[in-house]
């Protein structure tokens, strides 16, 4: 043990952990008031409402992320659900955060605008997120009635994060013409935002969570979720009216307040679904099944070939993804859980290896952004669904690695931390392959037509793998089965999905060729009818990123 200034550490590792943490979180938000608070309309080159933006979004995604960071903890150990129980609610929990930006985003371009959308939202997020610092008796576990409030609390973050995530990133690219050469580096310093957040998040609420108490945790993320709103708030004009409702009369005398209704008819559904979880699996698979026969209804009956074929090649695409996201989802789950029980993290809590993905994506993205254009200049840039084999074949290697080494060194052992450090890495390097690839396919290969349609159905595809990972989890759970006994059977799944994975990555790999003829990249031409995806640039600038969909509705 370690005393540090106000807090013990296990570590004198973790103690450096969080006060690097710390120190990152203060001097960006210190940085950020100087930039927008400066008398020049713009800075470095940048108008300031990327900076707002960058503020709002980076403590948005630190107040979800110290939430997710704790979550299945929180089940277990305080409402004493069983590992599979937790699980399934996990998988629900994270599936319902991917479906909500689809109806979030359509209610932003329909009715009230970008920013609206996003006030409404962070509205939402910070009374959840504040809520979920409401505990109650730990001794009562289910019984304890604050339970109600746990549940209100989640379905407020699903149906704020449909609002905030659908429309915040769309904001950033109408702050610049689609000529305009900023852009991309615009969303560059927008994604720091997120991932400073993300990483400082798991560090910092998952060390006070786990170690000083629940309510500190989630405390300090809707803290941070208010300080994100009061700079929205604060900072409007900076946005230069931009992110307004395009249709002014459809919110006029009063109709507004029936979308906020709506919003808060939403939060009801997720109340009900979140604590039914058999009800999101029903839901996804009913509107799944049925978006997809749709849209192949449509590619078949009103698209020419081409274009036709090109559908066929985003619904493998959208298939694949699904296999990925099942496995790379266990991070907040499963692989949480092994962390904490059966890896010597060297006195860290288990769920500050959250911020790891986070900061291999900033490390990591520059590098494959040069590593793809370098190869595309010397012609051997990989197709997409190569790469997307390449996605499915890493996350599960990483499993596989994560299993070699905890059996190398004994199952009665605890595995070495360096493993946690490893299949992280090869996860990252997986996503980076898909995620913004994936989202960059669903723009190209989209008629304009069909682009809400296809970007709808990608969405759905996301959150079906979140469920299908809670799935997955629960196949780990091993309660009452001892420790040693309990470890084997996570490896046992751990394996099982690796192996499977890697099958099937190869077998995308196989077929790639094909899958890239369907996708007539020679033939494709820009389509210029003043429905372009605001935000393409901004795409995959984290897993299943939310804001990138059309904000005028297609023609035609």
């Amino acid at each position: 043990m370690v005393e540090g200034l106000f807090f013990t550490f296990g570590s004198g590792f973790e103690m450096w952990t969080f006060r690097f943490a710390v120190i990152a979180l203060v001097s960006f938000l210190i940085s950020g008031l100087v930039l927008i608070t400066r008398p020049q309309e713009e800075v470095i080159g940048h108008p300031k409402g990327l900076f707002l933006l960058f503020m709002a979004e980076m403590w948005e995604r630190f107040s979800y992320y110290g939430m997710r960071a704790l979550l299945i903890f929180y089940l277990v150990q305080h409402w004493l659900f069983s590992d599979s129980e937790a699980s399934i609610i996990y998988g629900a929990y994270t599936a319902l955060v991917y479906i909500t930006p689809v109806v979030g985003g359509y209610l932003a371009d329909r009715y009230l605008g970008q920013r609206k959308a996003v006030l409404f939202g962070a509205v939402l997020l910070t009374f959840g997120h504040f809520f979920m610092a409401f505990e109650g008796d730990a001794s009562l576990g289910q019984d304890n009635p604050m339970i109600n409030v746990f549940w209100l609390a989640l379905a407020l973050i699903i149906v704020g994060s449909g609002f905030l995530k659908a429309n915040i990133s769309v904001i950033v690219g109408q702050l610049y013409s689609r000529t305009d050469i900023r852009r991309d580096p615009a969303y560059t310093i927008f994604y720091m935002g997120i991932n400073v957040g993300a990483a400082t998040a798991s560090i910092i609420c998952g060390y006070l969570g786990q170690t000083v108490g629940w309510q500190y945790g989630f405390g300090l993320a809707g803290f941070g979720m208010l300080i994100g709103l009061v700079f929205f708030v604060i900072g409007k004009p900076l946005l230069l009216g931009k992110g307004e409702s395009q249709h002014p009369e459809r919110i006029a005398g009063g109709k507004e307040y029936g979308i906020y209704g709506l919003g808060l008819a939403m939060v009801a559904l997720c109340w009900a679904a979140i604590q039914y979880q058999e009800m999101v699996g029903y839901m996804l698979g009913i509107f799944g099944g049925g978006l997809v026969l749709f849209v192949l209804f449509t590619a078949v009956t009103k698209l020419a070939p081409e274009e036709r074929n090109r559908i066929f090649a985003a619904m493998f695409l959208i298939l694949v993804s699904i296999v990925f996201w099942a496995l790379f989802e266990q991070a907040g789950s499963s692989l949480n859980l092994f962390t904490d029980r059966h890896v010597d993290t060297q006195g860290v809590n288990a769920s500050m290896f959250q911020s790891i993905n986070a900061i291999y994506i900033v490390l990591l993205a520059p590098v494959f952004a040069m590593v793809w254009q370098g190869l595309a200049r010397r012609g051997a840039e990989p197709s997409t669904p190569m790469k997307f084999g390449l996605a499915v074949i890493q996350v599960g290697l990483g499993f596989l690695v994560l299993v070699w080494g905890a059996e190398s060194v004994g199952v009665s052992v605890p595995t070495p931390v360096i493993f946690i450090f490893l299949i992280y890495l090869l996860h990252t390097t997986g996503e980076l392959c898909l995620s913004p690839v994936g989202l960059s396919a669903m723009n190209r290969l989209s008629p304009a037509n069909m682009a809400s349609l296809i970007m709808g159905t990608w969405f759905f595809a996301s959150a079906a793998g979140n469920f299908a990972a809670g799935l997955i989890a629960a196949a780990t759970g091993a309660e009452g089965v001892g420790e040693e006994a309990g470890k084997q059977i996570v490896l046992g799944v751990y394996s099982t999905v690796g192996w499977y994975a890697v099958a099937i990555g190869v077998i995308v790999m196989v077929i790639a060729p094909f899958v890239k003829k369907l996708m007539h990249l020679d033939t494709l031409q820009d389509e210029n009818v003043g429905d372009d995806l605001e935000g393409r640039s901004g795409a995959g600038l984290e897993a299943q990123e939310g804001g990138v969909h059309p904000t005028n509705q297609p023609h035609g």
